[in-house]
């Protein structure tokens, strides 16, 4: 079971009011030249959020949501400093209410 840590906002926020493109452009091109694998995935409604367990985190976020999600708690934790409007967390998958995350994730 792999552990993901999130953070979770609003599309509107995060894709449209945020420059979070330059964000994810640096974050990809720091990998590239330190040949790190990408450990991060940009996810539209994501289907996590539909697992009994997350109901309620879903309901504090207003819709459409959109999050980021990644295997690298440091990176998440990061993002929520720079980031104010935002709601974090972790899941495990795949779990009995969470398949297969990686499965279920349409990245953008």
């Amino acid at each position: 079971m792999t552990t993901y840590y999130y953070v979770l906002a609003s599309q509107r926020f995060l894709l449209e009011e945020e420059p979070f493109e330059e964000v994810l452009k640096e974050r990809t091109r720091y990998y590239h030249e330190n040949e790190k694998e990408i450990d991060f995935w940009l996810v539209k409604q994501p289907a996590f959020l539909e697992a009994p367990a997350m109901l309620s985190i879903k309901a504090k976020c207003p819709q459409p949501s959109v999050a980021v999600i990644s295997t690298n708690s440091q990176f998440i934790t990061w993002l929520k400093l720079r980031l104010e409007y935002v709601i974090t967390g972790e899941f495990q998958a795949p779990s009995e209410s969470i398949p297969d995350a990686l499965a279920s994730m349409v990245t953008v």
